[in-house]
């Protein structure tokens, strides 16, 4: 874990600015959700959406369109469940993690999937198209793609960071798993079935809940650490007292 193991006086300046980077990109995040959910429920018209729709419909191809219909899928609720189960039970039952990071998996994922469902209903906002061919029904905002791909591959990114893996190998895997998150949010946009508003207010309320349930992770796992440390000294400092009273 990044912080696992650690007391307060063991963080170095660097872990300092990290964690106050993390607070700080959680409340941006939601303070610009939040008034863009306010917007969206007034039932606002953007100037974006209009110029990210004229852009769409200036460069559309057949080639593009098949490109993009691929990489929507990657953020499909079928792709993205059964990824999810499979890297589930990795975790859980094959990794050298803590459980923990299972446990906090399962909750980042049924969190997200419960809250984007809600906020959907909340709002209420109708597509700029209805295309069942790409999951493009119900309600607008914010988009369910980019919020399970934000969350989903933005898990997999932490995975990575914390993982043994050479500092170049994560650096080539996380930058791909980020253009990813990028293109999958593209992708609703290019096809029509997402206003761009709805993909932004996606990236922003998906990146404040992982890095929420990262630092709950984190913390969860530091608390362990701690306590089994305890346990260990407390271990050792009764058997030193036994053998003090013997001799």
């Amino acid at each position: 874990m990044l912080f696992s193991g650690t007391k307060l006086s063991d963080l170095s300046k660097a872990s300092i600015i990290i964690i106050l980077t993390g607070f700080a990109l959680v409340g941006g995040a939601v303070y610009f959700f939040t008034e863009l959910a306010a917007e969206v429920l007034e039932q606002e018209k953007f100037i974006v959406d209009q110029a990210a729709t004229d852009v769409v419909r200036s460069i559309t191809t057949p080639w593009m369109d098949a490109f993009w219909g691929w990489i929507t899928e990657m953020g499909s609720v079928l792709f993205i469940t059964i990824a999810s189960v499979a890297l589930l039970i990795f975790l859980l039952f094959f990794s050298p993690f803590s459980r923990w990071v299972g446990v906090y998996f399962a909750i980042v994922m049924l969190g997200i999937s419960a809250l984007t469902k809600l906020l959907k209903v909340t709002f209420e906002r109708q597509r700029p198209e209805v295309l069942a061919e790409y999951d493009g029904t119900g309600f607008s905002f914010p988009s369910g793609h980019t919020t399970g791909s934000v969350v989903f591959y933005g898990f997999l990114i932490y995975l990575i960071v914390i993982s043994p893996l050479k500092k170049q190998v994560k650096w080539t895997i996380n930058v791909a798993l980020g253009i990813l998150i990028a293109l999958v949010g593209l992708s609703r946009i290019y096809l029509g079935v997402h206003f761009f508003t709805d993909v932004f207010g996606g990236m922003l309320f998906g990146l404040a809940w992982l890095l929420v349930c990262i630092a709950a992770l984190e913390i969860t796992i530091w608390n362990q650490r701690r306590r089994q440390s305890g346990s260990v000294q407390n271990l050792v400092k009764g058997k030193t007292e036994r053998k003090q009273e013997k001799g």
